[in-house]
């Protein structure tokens, strides 16, 4: 029997989420309130411990919707967490270049310098891991691999934020890694390498303003397995406590989400501008990073390509020594609170 939950700690990702709509409308909170919950947002916390649970997932009673390396990591060092729901939402994936380096294509990075970033004092370089396999996956395209360029490492001293994340004005201003940012960037600016991956909506933004050229857009191929990265697919996960002993809370997370995303297909002008808080960005940018479709690309399941691309990209993690443990996706997942979601919905229906 589901045992009275007395906190559920939630966190998601600057980027499109289920979960991130569902806080913005308050039903999250809401939806918790006759239980007598408490919803904390553990990025907002004031303790450090607990908000570094965003990227370790430490945290009893804790839920996170987001980017997919941190999880993966923390599932690979022997976490208890378990995966409730996964959601595939396209992004742009860059490898840029600057005008002035003859690279039009992918065949032309060959033998070029290509900058990596690289975080010291963090536990799972996600940066760098998705960088990594956006190239490593543009070069395939062609049949050439990684060694067939030079990767420039773009060392960042930095550790986690000593600032909690703040809400104004309905905007989530998100705490994260301080230090050095796009190191790697300034280096193609200065000549130092010859391309970087960049991605999402700041991505395709400073292509622009900064007058770069895009060699490939990887996250726009057809395969979704060259797609997938830290951001396709997402994870909704929990820790095993929560799913254990409060299982109807579990279902009730489930449930919020799929109610937002439900609401999102219904309504692509206001989701456009809850992605473009929720990302810092503006509609306009969200719309070319995520495509006009945006909201209809918010779905929670476990599809086939999702679970796949989930698995692919967890080869890839461990091939390169980003996590120490390989594990199957199928032992991750937990389809109970899903399938007793839908159950649901369709009763009410």
């Amino acid at each position: 029997m589901s045992k009275p939950l007395d906190t559920l700690w939630y966190t998601r990702c600057p980027v499109p989420t289920g979960l991130g709509i569902a806080v913005q409308k308050g039903w999250l909170n809401e939806s918790f309130a006759s239980q007598c919950t408490k919803v904390e947002s553990l990025r907002e916390s004031n303790d450090k411990s607990v908000r570094e649970s965003h990227f370790d997932h430490t945290l009893t009673n804790s839920v996170r919707h987001g980017g997919n390396i941190p999880a993966i990591w923390a599932r690979s060092v022997g976490r208890e967490t378990r995966v409730l729901g996964l959601s595939w939402a396209d992004e742009a994936q860059l490898i840029l270049t600057r005008p002035n380096t003859g690279i039009r294509n992918v065949k032309d990075l060959k033998g070029r310098k290509f900058g990596l970033p690289k975080w010291v004092n963090v536990q799972i370089d996600f940066t760098r891991a998705q960088a990594l396999r956006g190239l490593e996956n543009a070069l395939k395209l062609e049949g050439l691999t990684l060694a067939d360029v030079t990767l420039v490492d773009f060392d960042i001293q930095a550790g986690y934020s000593d600032a909690p994340a703040s809400s104004k004005d309905g905007v989530f201003v998100f705490g994260g890694r301080s230090g050095g940012n796009n190191e790697e960037l300034l280096g193609l600016l200065r000549g130092d390498v010859d391309a970087v991956f960049l991605k999402g909506a700041s991505a395709v933004q400073l292509a622009q303003q900064l007058g770069l050229q895009t060699v490939i857009d990887i996250g726009a191929h057809p395969d979704p397995l060259l797609r997938a990265n830290n951001g396709t697919p997402r994870t909704l996960t929990v820790d095993l406590n929560l799913i254990e002993n409060h299982f109807d809370s579990a279902v009730n997370i489930v449930d919020q989400v799929l109610r937002a995303e439900a609401w999102a297909h219904a309504h692509p002008d206001e989701t456009r501008r809850f992605i473009a808080r929720e990302t810092n960005s503006s509609e306009y940018w969200v719309s070319v990073a995520y495509g006009q479709d945006a909201h209809e690309r918010l779905r929670t399941d476990f599809s086939k390509q999702s679970v796949e691309g989930l698995q692919d990209f967890i080869d890839f993690l461990h091939r390169h020594a980003f996590i120490p443990n390989h594990f199957r996706v199928e032992d991750w997942i937990d389809e109970r609170p899903l399938k007793e979601a839908l159950g649901r919905q369709a009763l009410a229906a």
